[in-house]
């Protein structure tokens, strides 16, 4: 394996993470966002309250995109074991 190829690898990997987490990490910035402003008009100063909203929006999150994210990480991986006997020459 040359050094080309690691790094293509490891680069496709890492593109991966950002791409599987970004979904849910946009739905909790944006909940918790909304929480913020709704705290701020409302001068309710709770630190939990934001808590539920966020872990049932990941929840929804994780319930609709769920099977694309799986079917990504399975993708990745089926495709490293695939080329297995590229890489180790």
């Amino acid at each position: 394996m040359t050094v080309d190829t690691a790094v293509e690898i490891m680069r496709n990997g890492l593109f991966l993470v950002l791409k599987i987490a970004a979904p849910p990490l946009i739905v909790s910035l944006l909940i918790g966002l909304i929480v913020s402003i709704f705290q701020t008009v409302t001068s309710i100063q709770e630190q939990t309250l934001t808590f539920v909203p966020k872990v049932v929006g990941i929840f929804v999150t994780l319930m609709f995109i769920g099977n694309w994210m799986l079917n990504e990480m399975a993708t990745f991986a089926q495709d490293l074991w695939q080329n297995f006997a590229v890489y180790i020459r």
